[in-house]
């Protein structure tokens, strides 16, 4: 299966695909993709712009995976207002949504947090995320821990854990001791990946699937 791996990251969601697929990975950001190469030297790897790039290139894969940047729709904003900071939802998101819904052949995945504002379009959520597709994706439940920084009541070993994404992403462990994986946004960085297990029930489930929605 031809694949695209659009807002790449370090490759959360690509951990448990294996090596049997082609896969084209774009990343803006030239040391997070460097990173990603390293875990996946297979992959054809883009520094470049996703946006743009789904849009010049999208009917030449049988399946996009789509994660643009979350921050401007989480549940954060509410938090930033209280400083006096607003900002717009960025639009990227239902724009891709929109636009594979309607000119993509292929099946699709286009994934972000839960928003702080009513959700469109239907996803089905997997744990904190959203998952808008087009074709079936079953609930499912995965056994890991959905633990943030901000809840004080959480005990100091799982505020610790949760620093470092380890109680949400027990498999990217590994990740801090990766070289000199020294990002001075590595938490962030980290908080970004999709839990692997997901990543791979969904590419499972988009390969098993035969009907489209319309």
């Amino acid at each position: 299966m031809k694949i695209l791996n659009l807002y790449a990251g370090i490759g959360g969601n690509r951990k448990l695909w294996g090596n049997e697929h082609e896969i084209t990975a774009v990343e803006m950001n030239p040391e997070i993709a460097n990173i990603y190469q390293d875990f996946y030297p297979n992959d054809k790897l883009l520094i470049t712009d996703a946006h743009q790039y789904l849009l010049e290139h999208f009917k030449e894969f049988d399946f996009i995976w789509s994660s643009p940047p979350c921050q401007s729709h989480s549940v954060c904003n509410h938090f930033l207002k209280g400083q006096g900071i607003y900002r717009y939802p960025d639009m990227k998101l239902w724009q891709e949504i929109i636009f594979l819904n309607h000119f993509y052949k292929g099946k699709y995945c286009v994934e972000n947090v839960k928003p702080y504002y009513k959700i469109m379009f239907n996803p089905t959520i997997l744990g904190r995320h959203c998952f808008w597709s087009n074709f079936n994706i079953p609930e499912k439940e995965f056994n890991y821990t959905q633990i943030g920084t901000m809840n004080r009541k959480a005990s100091k070993e799982s505020q610790r854990k949760a620093i470092i994404r380890e109680a949400q992403i027990p498999e990217l462990i590994d990740l801090h001791g990766l070289k000199d994986f020294k990002l001075k946004n590595k938490r962030q960085v980290l908080r970004n990946c999709v839990y692997p297990e997901i990543g791979k029930y969904i590419l499972e489930c988009a390969m098993y699937t035969d009907e489209l929605f319309t």
